[in-house]
């Protein structure tokens, strides 16, 4: 074999020269530098052997992992104790897998991915929380992740709804906190719990707004604010995914984290910069809005507010003298106008304290851009409950004599 680069060659031993057989101690001596020279060729080929071996060790696991072959850890059966999952926007099949491997639903990720391959419908795994089982097969998580009834259900917030619940011609249309109080109901060990409405509110009541996740360009009028309506607004029309079993505090917190980030979305705080108006004002202003008009009209009764504000003039809104009454009701009584407080706008100048309600995306929409023009007065004109505008006392007040001719109110 030739040894060019002189990796099996004893810089000591120069092979060109014949080993010196005269002398004794000189034969030894190359004897063993011969031995020495021989080893280590034998040591270096071992070397090389191993790495070799080593090498295809590796190339061969690589190989199988590819290929899906070998053995994985699972479970076998439906599980033991609940467990609460959260699938976030845009999980796909490996990430949903090692959530649940992290919450000890599963051995392993890979027991859920291969279980999954054989049911299309994980793949439309939507957004929120899932209530599961610790130990459970692959097998067994993908057929419950793919039950509908596994899926907690979201909460669902409309426009003009109130934290506290109202009375309505007999009936109770329950408000935010008796949604939320519902939405965190949780099974554990054959037992339903949940959240009162009580203790819903009064966590949102006597909590420091910042560790409710309320947003800064809020807190100061929320300091402000009376206890009882410091959260109103605050969480704007929408679908909220709740938690079960969670704190009071922490469910609050979720939904108002959530909610200011739609409302960014939608231009509060960082729309609001040449309305002449603050971050919370147009807030308070949207909620005005979604409560006194049908969405065709809000733009319109965006300028309103934005006229009146600019005169000074008061707003005479029947809806706020309403909020604090805590009733559905269109119309006020004369008596209800003539009680002094801050939300009644007959009486006081510019807004309320706080908004009356959760305010849309439209809303908000109207209340950072008015309709434009001189329009100081509206009435509802129709039984849809489009409202007929007006840029005079005297306009206005034909208007509202038709509408009550034609039985509109």
């Amino acid at each position: 074999m030739s040894d060019d680069l002189g990796l099996f060659t004893d810089p000591d031993v120069d092979e060109r020269r014949p080993l010196n057989r005269d002398r004794g101690r000189g034969r030894e001596r190359d004897d063993a530098r011969a031995k020495a020279k021989k080893r280590k060729k034998t040591i270096l080929w071992l070397v090389v052997a191993m790495v070799l071996a080593v090498g295809m060790g590796g190339a061969y696991y690589g190989y199988k992992e590819l290929r899906g072959i070998g053995s994985f850890e699972d479970y076998a059966g439906g599980g033991e104790a609940d467990a609460i999952v959260e699938v976030q926007d845009g999980d796909v099949v490996s990430q949903i897998a090692s959530t649940l491997y992290d919450n000890g639903v599963i051995a392993s990720a890979r027991a859920f991915i291969e279980a999954s391959k054989t049911d299309a419908r994980v793949t439309s795994i939507q957004p929120g929380f899932y209530l599961m089982k610790t130990k459970m097969s692959g097998q067994e998580a993908v057929a419950r992740m793919i039950e509908p009834k596994t899926r907690v259900p979201a909460v669902q917030i409309v426009g003009g709804l109130k934290l506290t619940d109202i009375q309505a011609n007999g009936k109770t249309v329950p408000g935010i906190y008796s949604q939320l109080a519902v939405a965190s109901c949780t099974e554990k060990d054959g037992q339903k719990k949940c959240l009162s409405v009580e203790e819903i509110k009064a966590a949102a009541e006597q909590t420091d707004p910042v560790a409710l996740g309320v947003p800064d360009w809020a807190l100061a009028d929320v300091k402000k604010a009376e206890p009882q309506f410091r959260l109103e607004g605050l969480i704007m029309r929408g679908v909220y995914q709740v938690k079960p079993g969670v704190s009071a505090v922490e469910l609050i917190r979720s939904v108002i984290v959530s909610s200011a980030q739609k409302l960014q979305g939608v231009g509060i705080p960082g729309g609001t910069v040449n309305t002449g108006f603050r971050p919370y004002e147009i807030l308070v202003m949207a909620s005005l809005i979604e409560k006194e008009a049908i969405e065709p009209d809000f733009s319109k009764v965006s300028q309103v507010i934005y006229n009146r504000m600019k005169k000074p003039m008061p707003l005479q809104f029947d809806s706020t003298i309403n909020y604090k009454l805590n009733q559905p009701h269109i119309r006020t009584s004369d008596e209800n106008r003539a009680s002094a407080g801050p939300y009644n706008t007959y009486i006081e100048r510019g807004l309320p304290p706080t908004p009356i309600g959760s305010p849309s995306q439209k809303a908000i929409e109207a209340a950072l851009k008015p309709e434009g023009g001189e329009i100081l007065y509206f009435v509802k004109c129709q039984t849809n409950g489009t409202s007929c505008f007006a840029n005079t006392f005297e306009e206005h007040n034909a208007n509202d004599q038709k509408a009550q001719r034609d039985g509109v109110y």
